[in-house]
């Protein structure tokens, strides 16, 4: 449920519960941060026999408040909390924001019930509130540190401590910190809400360890780029899923935080992996307004090593330096003798050169087509000596004119980690160039301004599907169902979804195995069956290359024979016998619940060493068979496909991504139910690119 996050933001009148008149309490903290910040609002305290609180007059009680109050500071145990929410709401308190936390499960479920029910917007708990720099407004419960200053940067942090960090490291100024702790009910895409029409904020920095409804922050994200504004992500909490049994390939070959990936990609939402990328980003996308066409970098500084680096580091982040052009190179050559016209320039590669020797270079460079954004490698440490910086400033300069005269991003990027130097950041920011520090995070700031353009400029994905017109059927047939689905199970589910399965069937005994394999043909595999074993080729359960009714009965006692050693408590139901296919390429598709986003998708490369070999492409479920396409075309199985070295004719690949779009719906509609999906191998006949599904196992929730 959306809320609207206003009477927090922008409140007249503040109600404080837990303040003190002995003692100093959190309460206590966010009055003396309201009245040190200059709040023009109303601050009330309240409290049950105090008549002065901070020098402010108290109400005796929530009962006691006046009308209008639009949000109230709850500093209490967590013991009162949802009692003290059901006063606030009927005393007309427009919002509340929750600082307690050891709450008990039932206080917990006290708390979300009354959160459920409130017309209030209600922030936290277990939160360090909110600092507004514009407003002079901090609800905030702890001292504030002198380095904030107002600017364009608002930050949305689920973890207090990130908000903090963030604030004292950051060189670029803020509008807004948010800190959202456990999120009973407002949540993050509320505020993203309240920011995209915010006239103060420009960029949006989200810290967060999890979403709970994905297709509301989609929502909110679209409504911030469609307002001209920027956003980055930074999720944190990468590694906690990889503790879970699995019993499918898939469920082994996928981390379920690769789901926040796909999700971010499809939304085209620039990501970063810790605090120095993010505050690179931020500081990027707060210094400039130009948006890139692609990702494509020319690449400009003084020593040939730091470029080299910058070029090394930057296709780690597949993010392509330009190839400049035959007429760039030599207008390069000719300014600069000792450079030799190609990315990255090296212009200390031309001694005695000066900034009108350079000038000429690097205007070509930016005049280059197939250069969207020109960074500068220079060193701006806050070490510098007053001499280096001073050789340094007639370069400097000519950046910033650079700058002035194209219409493209230019960034100057420190190499090192090191504070930047005071003076050199407000020449540049002046001439409208953010100047970054370290090289890995200055270049995923630039991987990420062309992730920006790209949000800019794109489409919004079609998200509708239609789910299965037999869709309770099915559902009914998989509920009572725990692990491995029964093989004829696994088979109407993909029969249902027009996913060809090779020509096959199940026999329980000798007798029905014949007459099984005379309707299948000869030569055939044979495969144990049994709800308790899950990869069969583990345990000697499959057979291939079974030419005959002799061949088969054999087959069946040794198969019989091996797998009860190897599994003596194994239920064994029969056989299943399958027409045996030749020649193919094997390729692998599968899913897992990815909760709160559905289902996430692999495609690539099958066979029995699919884990080793790891050649997989990823995405949320249901995805076109478009998207299908892509994804192979992302993974070594495409090269195969499309012939590489003759070792297969060029191969259709439209059927393969036929069958993974269909699986990607089933998943969408029954993800909730299924909890790994393995399909291994999917054989592809080579040229026409006919697929048959040989082997699937299915796994129904616990």
């Amino acid at each position: 449920m959306k809320r609207d996050v206003t009477p927090i933001m922008r409140p007249g009148v503040v109600a404080v519960l837990g303040a003190s008149a002995t003692r100093t309490t959190q309460g206590n903290q966010v009055i003396g941060n309201l009245i040190g910040a200059g709040f023009k609002g109303r601050i009330i305290p309240v409290h049950a026999t105090a008549t002065e609180i901070n020098g402010l007059a108290v109400a005796h009680g929530i009962v006691a408040l006046p009308g209008g109050v639009d949000t109230a500071v709850v500093a209490i145990p967590a013991s009162g909390v949802a009692a003290a929410l059901v006063e606030l709401e009927a005393a007309g308190v427009r919002s509340a924001v929750v600082f307690s936390n050891g709450f008990s499960p039932d206080q917990e479920r006290d708390f979300r019930d009354v959160s459920d029910r409130s017309t209030m917007a209600i922030h936290g708990p277990n939160c360090m509130g909110l600092i507004d720099l514009h407003e002079h407004m901090p609800l905030y419960p702890a001292t504030r540190t002198a380095k904030a200053r107002p600017g364009n940067v608002a930050v949305i942090a689920q973890s207090g401590s990130a908000a903090i960090s963030l604030l004292n490291s950051a060189s670029f100024g803020m509008s807004t910190i948010v800190t959202m702790g456990s999120e009973f009910q407002v949540s993050a895409p509320d505020y993203m809400r309240f920011f995209a029409a915010d006239a103060r904020t420009s960029v949006i920095g989200i810290v967060l360890e999890s979403i709970q409804h994905p297709t509301e922050f989609a929502e909110a994200v679209r409504m911030v780029f469609a307002a001209g504004k920027s956003l980055a992500v930074l999720k944190v909490g990468r590694s906690d899923v990889g503790n879970r049994a699995v019993q499918a390939h898939t469920g082994a070959m996928i981390s379920r935080a690769e789901a926040y990936d796909r999700f971010f990609a499809g939304l085209h939402v620039p990501t970063a992996r810790d605090y120095d990328e993010l505050i690179a980003t931020l500081e990027c996308f707060a210094g400039t307004d130009r948006l890139p066409r692609g990702r494509r970098i020319g690449i400009v500084g003084i020593s040939g090593g730091e470029t080299a680096l910058a070029c090394d580091v930057a296709a780690d982040l597949g993010l392509a330096p330009a190839d400049f052009s035959a007429q760039t190179r030599a207008a390069i050559f000719a300014a600069l003798p000792g450079a030799d016209g190609r990315n990255p320039l090296d212009l200390g590669a031309t001694v005695n050169h000066t900034p009108d020797h350079d000038r000429a270079a690097i205007t070509a460079i930016l005049d280059d087509p197939g250069v969207d954004t020109l960074v500068f490698i220079q060193d701006m440490q806050a070490s510098l000596t007053d001499a280096m910086r001073n050789n340094y400033t007639p370069h400097m300069l000519e950046y910033g004119r650079h700058a002035a005269r194209t219409g493209k991003p230019v960034v100057m990027l420190s190499p090192s980690a090191e504070n930047t130097h005071p003076t050199i950041h407000a020449m540049m920011k002046e001439a409208g160039v953010p100047v970054l520090r370290g090289m890995r995070a200055g270049l995923v700031a630039l991987r990420n301004l062309g992730t920006l353009g790209e949000a800019r400029a794109a489409q919004v994905r079609d998200a509708s599907h239609i789910p299965h017109p037999e869709l309770a059927a099915l559902r009914t047939a998989i509920k009572g169902h725990h692990g491995p689905l029964p093989a004829s199970l696994t088979r109407r589910l993909l029969a249902a979804y027009d996913i060809p399965f090779v020509a096959s069937g199940e026999a329980a005994d000798e007798i029905m195995a014949l007459v099984v394999a005379a309707r299948v043909g000869y030569p055939l595999v044979l495969k144990v069956a049994s709800p308790d074993i899950a990869h069969r080729s583990d345990v000697g359960g499959v057979a291939l290359g079974i030419a005959g009714p002799d061949a088969l009965r054999a087959a069946m006692e040794s198969m019989t024979a091996r797998v009860r050693n190897a599994l003596p408590d194994a239920k064994l139901t029969g056989f299943e016998l399958q027409a045996q296919l030749t020649g193919h390429i094997e390729a692998m598709a599968g899913f897992v619940a990815a909760p709160p986003f559905g289902a996430l998708l692999t495609l690539g490369t099958g066979g029995t060493m699919v884990e080793l070999q790891a050649d997989r492409s990823l995405e949320l479920c249901p995805f076109t068979p478009s998207r299908a396409r892509a994804m192979i075309g992302e993974t070594r199985l495409g090269a195969v496909l499309n012939g590489y070295r003759n070792l297969v004719p060029a191969t259709d690949i439209a059927p393969l991504a036929r069958l993974a779009s269909k699986l990607s719906r089933l998943a969408a509609d029954l993800g909730h139910l299924l909890e790994e999906c393995d399909i291994n191998p999917v054989l592809v006949k080579p040229g026409t690119g006919e697929v048959f599904v040989v082997d699937a196992l299915i796994i129904a929730s616990l």
